[in-house]
């Protein structure tokens, strides 16, 4: 490992970023120095704008990925070499408008029913009835369960702890889950040393199987299940706020997106533009 790759690690650490931020963010500046062949520390401005018009144009790099590359590459030079360049400012990619995809009650009953094996049934109704992201339903162990207060710890983006409620009919199904895997610490684990935990490729891979077996035609993902249980819980009448805190959002607009996708919303909508004519 290269000094400067070395003190981005350590930094990063410093700054309280999470191993799989690190793990991003370093892997972004190697791919950096791959495509010039060359140490990154070795480049000027002008090698970085051409590497980011080169993600954006011949490999056509999503928003996301190329948000990841410019948080890495950004630090390295910013912070550890202290090159305070204004191309990072352009390079700020533009926020996205779309609304996330949203599942039904009983499309969600269709997609869990055809997940194969029990491990990643387990894992992606917790995802749903906790509304967790993906990563933090693979970091799960054992003890994070607990069943006496019927809550489950989780750990978030940037290491942040939150507690979220289990509802008894999914705390059931983890007491038959335990007694049929016997997993020690990790609650969903891989291989047969039970050491790692289960990819998060193979979860998607398991979920996308079991989307098309089961006839749903909306385009999911497994983060879709997070936002189905905000929706959810929003049409049930659980405060906005307080499904900020169950999420770990930290700005309640990011909640309040789902306030245009639950039925209630649909269904007022509707009766208020059918009265727009009552009178014409």
């Amino acid at each position: 490992m290269s000094d400067s790759k070395k003190r981005m690690q350590e930094d990063m650490q410093l700054h309280g970023y999470a191993e799989r931020t690190i793990s991003s963010y370093a892997a972004a500046v190697s791919v950096l120095a791959r495509h010039y062949q060359c140490s990154p520390d070795q480049l000027c401005e002008d090698d970085i704008r051409k590497f980011f018009l080169h993600l954006i144009n011949e490999r056509k790099s999503s928003r996301n990925t190329l948000k990841i590359y410019l948080c890495g590459i950004k630090f390295f030079y910013e912070k550890v070499l202290g090159r305070d360049w204004q191309l990072f400012d352009l390079l700020l990619p533009g926020k996205s408008k779309k609304l996330p995809t949203v599942l039904s009650r009983q499309e969600v009953k269709a997609i869990l029913d055809k997940v194969i094996k029990p491990l990643y049934r387990m894992l992606l109704t917790l995802i749903y009835t906790c509304g967790l992201r993906l990563h933090e339903g693979v970091a799960l162990t054992v003890k994070d369960i607990d069943g006496q207060r019927m809550l489950i710890r989780v750990r978030g983006k940037g290491g942040k702890e939150r507690d979220v409620p289990l509802s008894a009919r999914t705390l059931d199904l983890l007491r038959n889950y335990w007694l049929l895997h016997r997993p020690a610490h990790w609650l969903f684990p891989s291989g047969h040393q039970h050491l790692m935990t289960v990819s998060h490729s193979s979860v998607q891979k398991a979920f996308k199987s079991a989307l098309t077996e089961s006839g749903v035609l909306k385009h999911a993902s497994v983060h879709t299940l997070r936002h189905s249980y905000a929706t959810h819980l929003l049409e049930d009448g659980v405060d906005l706020r307080f499904i900020q805190m169950l999420l770990g959002h930290r700005s309640p607009t990011t909640t309040a997106i789902y306030t245009h996708l639950t039925q209630q919303s649909e269904r007022l909508v509707q009766k208020a533009v059918n009265r727009l004519m009552t009178d014409s």
